[in-house]
Order: C-alpha cells, then sequence, then structure tokens
C-alpha cells in the first residue's frame, strides 16, 4: 500500500515535466489563419467625428488583411495563409474560430481599427424666427381679462457633432491571462496539439483523448504556450510599429476579454491598427500607403516569430518575457 501511494504522484509529477519538456520542443508553422474583423452587416467603427472621412471598420480591416495575406503568401511560400474572409461578408465570432480551427491554425492573427466614445460639441449654424406669446390680465375681479401679447423672436439654430479623439497609434492584444480556462475549452473541443511529439510527426493532426487526467495536464501545458508565445508575436509587431513613425501602444489584454482570441486553439494576437475617430489615423489607415506599411509590420513579425520558434536558439528577436503588458477594461 505504501509503495502505491509513492508510485502514482510520481508517476504524475514525471509526466508533468515530460509534457512540459514537449512543449519546449521546436513548432514548425505551416498555417497561419488572417482575419479581417467585422464584415457585412457588421460595419464595426465608424468614423463619423466632425470633419472625418465616415469610413468603416469593416473596409479597413478587409483591405489591410488582404494585403497581409499577400505578403505572407510571398515571404513565406512554405506557410498556408488562410483569410476568414476575403469580400465584404458577415462572419460571427464562432464562425470565424471554427474557420481557424478546422483548418488547423498554428498561428491567428485579426486585424481592427480601434475606436473611442467621442465627445459632442455644438455650434451655431444660421437662425429662424419664432412668435412667442407672452400671457397677461387686465383689471380686477370681475372686469379681470386674460390678454395674450405675440412678438417676433430670432432664435438661433445649433449643429451638434462628434469631436475626434487625440488618441491614435497601434496596440497588439491578446486573451486575458484570466481567461485561461475558456482557452482550454477551446483546445480540448477541438483535440488537437500545437506541439509536434517528435520529429517525424505534424502534431496539427494528432488526435488526443482529453478526459484522461493526464492529457487534461497537457491541454494546461498548452494553453499556457499559446500564451506565452501570443505575447512574444505580440512583442515582435509592437517593435515593428515602433521603427516606423507611428505611436506603438504596447501589449495588452481586456479584463472582459476578447472572445475569438479564446475561441482559437492557437497563438492568437489582435492587431488594432489604428484609431478610426482620429483625423490623422483615420487617413492613414484608408491609405494605399498606411495600409501597406501596416501589413508589411505584421509580417516581419510573424518572419521573425517563426524564426524564433522553429530555431530558438539561433534567434536574435526580442525577449518578449521583458513586454509591459496593460490590462484594460475597454477596447473596441
Amino acid at each position: 500500500m505504501p509503495r502505491y501511494k509513492i508510485f502514482i504522484p510520481a508517476l504524475f509529477i514525471f509526466s508533468f515535466f515530460s509534457l512540459h519538456g514537449l512543449a519546449q520542443m521546436p513548432k514548425k508553422i505551416r498555417t497561419i489563419i488572417v482575419d479581417a474583423g467585422h464584415g457585412g452587416k457588421d460595419g464595426g467603427a465608424h468614423g463619423v467625428y466632425v470633419g472625418g472621412l465616415n469610413s468603416w471598420e469593416k473596409d479597413i480591416t478587409l483591405a489591410i488583411s488582404n494585403k497581409l495575406v499577400a505578403d505572407l503568401q510571398k515571404e513565406l511560400p512554405d506557410v498556408n495563409v488562410i483569410p476568414t474572409r476575403t469580400t465584404d461578408i458577415y462572419q460571427s465570432p464562432p464562425e470565424k474560430a471554427d474557420i481557424a480551427n478546422a483548418n488547423k491554425g498554428d498561428l491567428f492573427i485579426c486585424i481592427h481599427a480601434d475606436a473611442v466614445e467621442l465627445r459632442s460639441g455644438r455650434r451655431q449654424i444660421g437662425s429662424r424666427i419664432e412668435i412667442k406669446h407672452t400671457v397677461y390680465y387686465t383689471g380686477k375681479g370681475k372686469k379681470k381679462k386674460k390678454m395674450i401679447k405675440s412678438r417676433n423672436v430670432e432664435v438661433p439654430i445649433y449643429e451638434y457633432y462628434k469631436i475626434g479623439t487625440p488618441r491614435k497609434g497601434t496596440s497588439i492584444w491578446i486573451f486575458a491571462a484570466h481567461k485561461t480556462s475558456d482557452k482550454l475549452k477551446a483546445i480540448m473541443k477541438n483535440d488537437t496539439s500545437e506541439i509536434e511529439l517528435n520529429s517525424g510527426a505534424d502534431s496539427t493532426y494528432n488526435d488526443i483523448d482529453f478526459s484522461s487526467t493526464e492529457n487534461r495536464l497537457r491541454a494546461q501545458v498548452y494553453a499556457k504556450r499559446y500564451q506565452e508565445r501570443s505575447i512574444k508575436l505580440a512583442a515582435l509587431v509592437d517593435d515593428e510599429i515602433s521603427k516606423t513613425d507611428r505611436p506603438s501602444l504596447g501589449i495588452n489584454q481586456r479584463q472582459k476579454g476578447i472572445w475569438v482570441l479564446q475561441a482559437t486553439n492557437m497563438p492568437a494576437i489582435l492587431v488594432e491598427t489604428g484609431f478610426i475617430d482620429n483625423y490623422d489615423d483615420e487617413r492613414y489607415l484608408n491609405s494605399d500607403a498606411g495600409q501597406q506599411e501596416i501589413a508589411d509590420c505584421i509580417t516581419n513579425a510573424v518572419i521573425r516569430y517563426k524564426a524564433q520558434v522553429e530555431n530558438p536558439r539561433g534567434s536574435s528577436t526580442p525577449n518578449s518575457g521583458d513586454s509591459t503588458i496593460n490590462t484594460n477594461t475597454t477596447q473596441h
């Protein structure tokens, strides 16, 4: 009896560290999913501030995503790059996640444009004449009479409008650390492995029964690795953005989480490319040059990420563990 009490925990600990060791093995990046946020009936954020271009987020994200897909296909010809959409169609977050999971993605990159709640202003744009009536009485007692005096009054006409935000720049979002349970559900639901079990195996096609204690432990290791690799890619994208003239707003996570990032069983980031309700950012995001620059930054980051993941000892990428992650309560 005592021998079994010692043996079982020892086997459990050995399994954990064996799995942890597997998690550190190099992973080939074979499939990248690029998601253009919003689409169709879901227009996303709208540039409705005074002096704005009246553009829609869904159009900006599609343009940038299409450029990003083309860049990745050119620079990484050995990688299968799959867009969730290439036209103006609506897809729910579950549909987007299903596309990524069904295609056994090794990386999920979601493109969005940021927005904030805008302040309102008003200005006079003219005036109109209104008739004002004044009621008064004359006399007393039974002779008291009600009189009405009318006069013309000039009344100003106001126009109300939204004031553009001064906030600008690009930020990168990852799924919140406290949402790991959602990531575990995605992993176990899809029965896929994020790591290669040996040099000749394609890990994305290894079916795993997560009903066992050992494989549930394995799922936890995977989720932890997804978080680490999401941070790694986010740090690289932020680093590439910082090399441009644009403000790089760092790595962020939202308290309520971002559903599509939790529901994909792979490392995942969401790039808020800029503020659609900022005068300069909106014009940048709608320009071909701006869209291409963002696509180039993400592509360069992915190339560096791929090199670091596939050849961790020979890579010279920044240590993402030193990156500061901002925890925010709001995010578009």
